[in-house]
């Protein structure tokens, strides 16, 4: 039997804990993926994290052997400055500090398209006694609440072009039917799984490695994501649930069912605060810093502008985008939600 070589085990080792960094994310309250949840501390479970209010960086990158890895780091304002630099087409070294590593989870919870170079495609590392359930991004194949929050992350991304397909008063505030003559966006703009707005790509060409990272020792490393509650089935690749299957028996009778729920709930935030995070607020950068409303909560997402109409998305109608119109309630209840929405610093 061939003996093993000390020396290629060395440089096996050593490429292991080497990570090519590919691209990253916030997760704070104000900024997070919205795929791992509706809300800033759901977020924070899906990836066994606790959500404190300082918030995380998460690096996404490569293994020297092409692994798969997830690194969450506290140095919350490194990780910012290079995502705004990367928005800016400049080049930045996202190298964070090994003590800033808070865990390091095997998989992407994201779909990062872009890969190392010089190393194997990518691909989960061999997993060891204690480490979690490789991360995965949602399947593109179902419709659930993690699709339904990155169609709505996609509105967000591209309003005014979904604005442009609905004319005013295609639909009030209190849920009326839209007019058949009003164009209502297709099902396959918002039925990828591709995140819309997250994460950001270097502007490198070829991602640079670093040698920060190692897998998390038991003392860094976090506890295994907890199972989603039954409302969020289908992030896990679950169907709708029965609650859901209900709700879409009722949407077949009326679309505007599931809008008329949402907008009471959204309604109750303003009286009982909802998790942080279920309401965020975000400037736009154009038409003279005009904000965009984010809001979900079980089975929905909404998407407005607080002086313009809102969009809505349902868990029990796939793909469907719902135009509400500005009508005698909905200006109220949006200025209300943006007054409470949390707003990144």
């Amino acid at each position: 039997m061939a003996g093993t070589d000390p020396i290629a085990e060395a440089e096996a080792d050593g490429a292991a804990d080497a990570l090519f960094v590919l691209t990253a994310a916030l997760l704070t309250p104000a900024r997070f993926p919205s795929v791992l949840g509706d809300d800033y501390p759901a977020a924070c479970t899906a990836l066994g994290l606790q959500p404190y209010a300082e918030g995380y960086g998460l690096v996404f990158g490569q293994d020297g052997l092409g692994a798969r890895w997830t690194v969450v780091v506290d140095d919350v304002s490194l990780v910012a400055v290079a995502i705004s630099s990367w928005d800016c087409g400049m080049a930045y070294d996202l190298s964070p500090d090994e003590h800033s590593v808070v865990a390091g989870l095997p998989g992407w919870p994201l779909a990062v398209v872009t890969r190392a170079p010089g190393v194997p495609a990518p691909h989960d590392p061999e997993p060891e006694e204690g480490d979690p359930a490789p991360l995965v991004p949602p399947s593109g194949d179902a419709w659930g609440p993690a699709q339904r929050r990155l169609g709505a992350d996609e509105v967000a991304l591209q309003w005014s072009a979904w604005r442009s397909q609905v004319t005013d008063g295609a639909s009030s505030d209190t849920g009326a039917a839209v007019p058949s003559e009003t164009p209502v966006p297709s099902e396959s703009a918002v039925s990828s799984s591709e995140p819309a707005a997250s994460p950001r790509t270097p502007a490198e060409a070829a991602p640079r490695p670093t040698t920060w990272f190692e897998r998390p020792s038991p003392k860094k490393a976090a506890p295994p994501p907890k199972a989603a509650p039954s409302t969020d089935a289908a992030t896990s690749g679950e169907g709708v649930s029965s609650t859901g299957a209900a709700a879409a028996a009722d949407a077949v009778a009326d679309p505007y069912t599931g809008v008329r729920r949402a907008l009471d709930e959204l309604r109750g935030y303003l009286k009982e605060p909802p998790p942080i995070g279920r309401v965020r607020s975000s400037d736009t950068g154009t038409d003279g810093g005009v904000r965009t409303l984010r809001a979900d909560g079980p089975g929905w997402s909404l998407v407005a502008r607080p002086d313009d109409m809102a969009f809505v998305l349902l868990d029990e109608l796939p793909g469907e985008v719902l135009p509400v119109a500005r009508g005698p309630r909905l200006p109220a209840l949006l200025e209300g939600l943006d007054a409470m929405a949390v707003r990144p610093s």
